[in-house]
């Protein structure tokens, strides 16, 4: 038990830390965090919804919580590249298990994501969400993409330290994986034959379930759960392996 409160005490620290320092020189600090998805929504509102006609009804709303789903992902994953890379004393002077800086990181992205969907409440009520009872599996929504992210920050921080370049990598990936996701168009647009894979993507399935959640009303299918958290536990294992094969050379790598 000592060594868990150690653990959870060094977690809780450096997750502050870096919460603070991801804003630290900025004139806007957290509102960035706010500004960043809203903008996002007008300009893919005006294009998709207006220009292009998408015919989704509320669009905004709809394209909103998609925002704040991937955002999580994407920067949590973003952010988990430089958990090893930038913290080398942790690592070559302090005796601390690697995870936890990544670990760390993640709780960070957590908790950023956490104030950014109770911040916009306000906006998706303007927009017309209805919020109803099943707003309480919110959380439990949150939770299961932050072991998604957690176990994709594990490969990503470990490869990062070995090949710096990848970084790059991960951006790209990223842009892709936005147009791959159900952010900007409707899910029935892909054709029949690729849909099955289509729905594999577990941010599919997370875009889904805010999505049925708060525009639908109804709680996410059961696929949803059984996909999102089949997938995490997969990218938690292939992470874990990855982290724990690398990890041995980190001090040779800073």
């Amino acid at each position: 038990m000592g060594d868990l409160q150690h653990y959870y005490d060094i977690v809780v620290t450096l997750s502050k830390k870096d919460f603070k320092l991801r804003y630290r020189n900025s004139v806007l600090g957290f509102l960035w965090s706010l500004l960043n998805p809203l903008a996002y929504m007008v300009i893919l509102t005006a294009v998709f919804g207006y220009l292009l006609r998408s015919g989704i009804s509320n669009f905004a709303s709809w394209v909103l919580l998609a925002l704040l789903v991937w955002r999580f992902f994407s920067v949590g994953t973003s952010q988990s590249l430089y958990a090893i890379v930038g913290n080398p004393s942790f690592i070559t002077k302090v005796r601390l298990p690697s995870f936890l800086i990544v670990l760390s990181a993640n709780v960070a992205s957590l908790l950023g994501a956490a104030l950014e969907f109770v911040a916009l409440f306000p906006v998706l009520i303007i927009l017309g969400v209805r919020v109803t009872f099943l707003a309480v599996l919110l959380p439990v929504i949150i939770i299961m993409e932050f072991a998604l992210i957690f176990g994709v920050s594990l490969s990503l921080a470990a490869l990062n330290t070995r090949y710096r370049d990848f970084n790059q990598i991960w951006e790209i990936t990223l842009q892709l994986g936005f147009f791959l996701s159900p952010i900007v168009y409707d899910a029935s647009l892909i054709p029949v034959r690729y849909r099955f894979l289509y729905f594999l993507n577990p941010m599919t399935r997370l875009i889904d379930a805010i999505r049925d959640i708060f525009l639908f009303g109804i709680p996410p299918f059961a696929t949803d759960y059984a996909i999102i958290i089949g997938a995490s536990g997969l990218l938690l294992l292939v992470g874990g392996g990855i982290f724990h094969l690398l990890e041995r050379r980190f001090a040779e790598e800073l």
